[in-house]
């Protein structure tokens, strides 16, 4: 499924495609982004579950613009964005992928918070 979104943005962006899309800047498009997110959250506090799943499709078109804007630029793409999320996900989960235990959330949150901490240390060396 990923696969067609992806190939309809690749139209959207094409040549022949829509004139707005293709005007498109990771900057102009914050804004959107900003509001998408927040009707994520008014739906979730109103528990509109019909609007959410339209609200987070919103979400996601955001990611998969700004992920092809960044492709046509030569910086990253979405696979990229995939593939850094799942080494996120399994290096701050250490109480799951790796030897530490979590008997709690909390503790879980702890780990989560350390790792990041670590990562971040990394970064800047």
């Amino acid at each position: 499924m990923l696969e067609k979104l992806l190939g309809t943005m690749d139209i959207l962006l094409g040549d022949k495609g829509c004139p707005w899309d293709k005007e498109q800047t990771h900057e102009s498009l914050c804004e959107n982004l900003k509001e998408e997110c927040n009707e994520v959250i008014e739906a979730i506090f109103k528990k509109d579950f019909e609007n959410l799943k339209e609200e987070l499709g919103d979400v996601l078109l955001q990611v998969v613009f700004h992920a092809k804007i960044a492709e046509k630029a030569g910086r990253f793409n979405m696979q990229d964005i995939i593939l850094a999320l799942d080494e996120k996900l399994i290096s701050r989960h250490s109480h799951i992928f790796g030897s530490d235990v979590a008997t709690s959330a909390e503790e879980a949150m702890d780990f989560w918070n350390k790792n990041k901490k670590k990562e971040r240390k990394t970064e800047q060396i």
